[in-house]
């Protein structure tokens, strides 16, 4: 996702006042959080907790989806505040002005932002903590802020003097807020850039960890949620005499989504949903099939679209060319299907309303809930637990919505769980899209035109429709524009809604631009007679970051050195997120399976908060990636999903997966996001190694050789 601007702010409660005899730094305290905390014995701020025990509490702004935020971002506040990393507790932040991802404009986890937005002002925060701490002991002890050293909670003073933090926070929180603080010299980090151990591990591990499907509150009743078989569809009459007679069963409630039955648990729930009789008004999308989908992508090519980029002349350039390459490349709808499937938990009263569960759009889930209940913001308290899987999928709130309509209408706390087959036929999709490229060639087989149109649905005309202007949706042209140096390029793209429903997915629009355009450029190496690696290579010159990461890639890879006989290399090149990247596959093919066996990847990321988070992340992108190039698509028929489990929407399993090698260059730049772009790149790079291999160039997801 890209950068986002200027939405809606809501007002929160301002603070910088001590509670219950600890310290308060900084503002932006929601009130609903602070009156929850109010008669501990610690203090918060919008990062920092120290209690009077001199317990250490640092807020995380961001969804922990398995990405590794919960041991990220406390790092940068905990390198700055000195105190000991593997002592600090972390908690999930409320919805706060303070905590809005500055690169998104909203309290979002998405877009591999998490750490860039932190990256200075979490560091900030910390710093600005322990300045004010140092500063209570100096006035303390009477004696010059400058000769009081502050490390692992504690400040040290002239004389052997010593106080810990806790001690230290109520007169702390009485001091105003230095404006500027020096950050400590890349040198003298303790935490940052080391390989340390996550610090959720032995909580998930355990089982301690709380994930939105493990929610109970007092008094709280199960609901199974039946759903029209196509999307947008509504019930126009409903038969709930033989479910209303079932074990458990305490409610039958219509809401805007479909049937919900609530009981004393959820199996007696779902047994009893699937004895309603429905019947349902499937509505206009009800004959929508994936040829009909495709068709009018096809058609979309035709249109002129929305210039995103003319340079010189690509019409007169490949009218001289020496020899042309033509393509177009076709990517499905794919399912998020986190593991978790979705769930919340509401609890709707007449003045107040309690939401615990997974999600990642927080803000949006506020305003949701005031919306649905007629509630004040700060009569909304929302509790964000670990998610088991996001991918993009719970920044929509539909089954948030959902389990605030059934409470609202029972008065009760309610926990509405989706099967896996809700979740996979009621999805947001991640878009399908068909890429048209040309290219001409001179005589020497240097690239002297590249046209590029895409024809996809726009999933920000749904969610953030002002963002979408004179036709172009920003998070849909992410990395259209390759990184090569040629003279002429002509890049537009057509929004074309298809009428499936769709939502962001992990590397968004990468995945769709990347995967055509690697797969061009690699076409036209080929047409040039040129080696595939050596092509790129000459045209990445002026651009030393692309050109590091696709060297590294290329030697640790062995880049033209002999494989055992029936395998070959493909290779490919990017850069998303402020992150730059190249990959080589190495792939065999038997029977017309693919088979990956090894994957180089050479990432240029900047600076490195935790390496062993970065490479976790990318084995993910892999694995991820290789999953959706093998197995993953959507179809349609009669206006309904075909995928209903993974039997029939496959994941890859422990055989299947490649050894993974990770190599870095070494950077003093601001870090880059790497949840997202070595998915986007597997794809292009795979196909190339198939073509390199087969001689069959593969422009189609998922790959089939035969």
């Amino acid at each position: 996702m890209s950068q986002l601007k200027n939405p809606a702010r809501r007002t929160f409660l301002k603070s910088s006042a001590a509670i219950g005899g600890g310290l308060v730094i900084g503002v932006s305290l929601p009130g609903a959080f602070r009156d929850a905390i109010a008669a501990t014995d610690s203090a918060i701020n919008a990062w920092v907790r120290i209690g009077s025990d001199n317990s250490v509490t640092i807020l995380c702004a961001r969804s922990e989806m398995g990405q590794g935020v919960v041991m990220a971002l406390p790092t940068l506040v905990a390198e700055e505040l000195e105190v000991d990393l593997q002592k600090v507790k972390v908690g999930f932040a409320p919805p706060g002005e303070a905590y809005i991802n500055a690169m998104l404009g909203a309290q979002l986890t998405g877009g591999s932002t998490s750490v860039r937005d932190g990256w200075d002002k979490l560091r900030i925060a910390g710093a600005k903590a322990r300045v004010m701490l140092t500063e209570a002991a100096a006035q303390k002890w009477g004696v010059d802020a400058s000769k009081c050293v502050a490390r692992n909670g504690t400040v040290t003073g002239p004389g052997g003097k010593k106080a810990t933090y806790g001690s230290l926070a109520e007169a702390a929180s009485k001091l105003t807020p230095p404006k500027e603080v020096a950050l400590k010299d890349p040198s003298k980090w303790r935490y940052i850039g080391k390989p340390l151990k996550r610090m959720d591990t032995a909580v998930k591990i355990s089982g301690k960890a709380e994930f939105g499907i493990d929610v109970k509150l007092p008094g709280m009743l199960y609901a199974s949620l039946a759903q029209c078989p196509v999307i947008g569809g509504k019930a126009t009459a409903v038969d709930d005499a033989k479910a209303k007679s079932m074990p458990g069963v305490k409610h039958v409630v219509t809401i805007s989504d479909g049937v919900a039955v609530v009981a004393d648990s959820w199996w007696q729930a779902k047994q009893a949903r699937d004895a309603l009789n429905i019947t349902w008004d499937e509505g206009p999308n009800k004959a929508l099939n994936s040829e009909a989908v495709f068709k009018g992508l096809a058609e979309g090519l035709s249109k002129p679209g929305a210039t995103i980029k003319a340079q010189g002349n690509v019409e007169e350039a490949l009218k001289g060319a020496a020899k042309k390459v033509e393509a177009t490349y076709e990517m499905p709808f794919l399912s998020h299907s986190p593991l978790e499937p979705m769930n919340f938990t509401a609890d709707v009263r007449k003045d107040s309303a309690l939401l615990v569960g997974s999600i990642q759009f927080q803000e949006a889930a506020l305003g949701m809930t005031a919306a649905i209940t007629g509630l004040k913001p700060e009569q909304i308290t929302i509790k964000t637990t670990f998610l088991g899987g996001g991918f993009g999928r719970r920044i929509d709130l539909d089954f948030m919505a959902q389990a605030v309509e059934i409470s609202k209408s029972i008065g009760v706390p309610v926990k509405l769980i989706w099967t896996r087959e809700d979740d996979m036929t009621h999805d947001f999709y991640r878009p399908a899209s068909l890429t048209q490229m040309s290219g001409g060639l001179d005589a020497g087989g240097k690239p002297v035109a590249l046209k590029l149109k895409m024809s996809s649905t726009s999933v920000t005309a749904r969610l953030i429709p002002p963002l979408v202007k004179d036709g172009v949706d920003p998070l849909m042209t992410e990395a259209i524009l390759v990184p090569y140096d040629i003279a002429n390029q002509s890049v537009a793209t057509v929004i074309n809604q298809t009428g499936l429903r769709v939502g962001f997915l992990r590397s968004v629009s990468h995945a769709l631009n990347v995967f055509a355009n690697e797969s061009f450029i690699d076409e036209m190496a080929a047409a040039a007679g040129k080696d595939p690696y050596e092509f790129r290579l000459g045209l990445v010159e002026k651009q030393p970051r692309f050109k590091k990461v696709l060297q590294l890639a290329a030697e640790k890879a062995g880049w033209g050195k002999p494989l055992p006989k029936g395998r070959a290399r493909g290779i490919g090149l990017m850069e998303g997120y402020d992150t730059y990247m190249a990959q080589v596959a190495e792939v065999s093919v038997k029977d017309g399976r693919i088979k990956v066996h090894r994957v180089v990847v050479a990432t240029d990321l900047g600076m490195v908060v935790n390496p062993n988070i970065v490479q976790q992340q990318i084995e993910s992108n892999i694995v991820f990636g290789l999953t959706a190039l093998l197995y993953g698509n959507i179809t349609l028929k009669d206006g309904r999903v075909e995928q209903t489990n993974f039997d029939k929407y496959q994941l890859l399993r422990m055989p299947e997966t490649p050894k993974i090698e990770m190599y870095f260059v070494k950077s003093a730049e601001k870090p880059g996001g790497i949840g997202e772009p070595g998915m986007a790149l597997l794809s292009p790079t795979v196909a190339n190694a198939v073509y390199a291999l087969t001689g069959k160039r593969l422009r189609k997801m998922p790959f089939q050789v035969a």
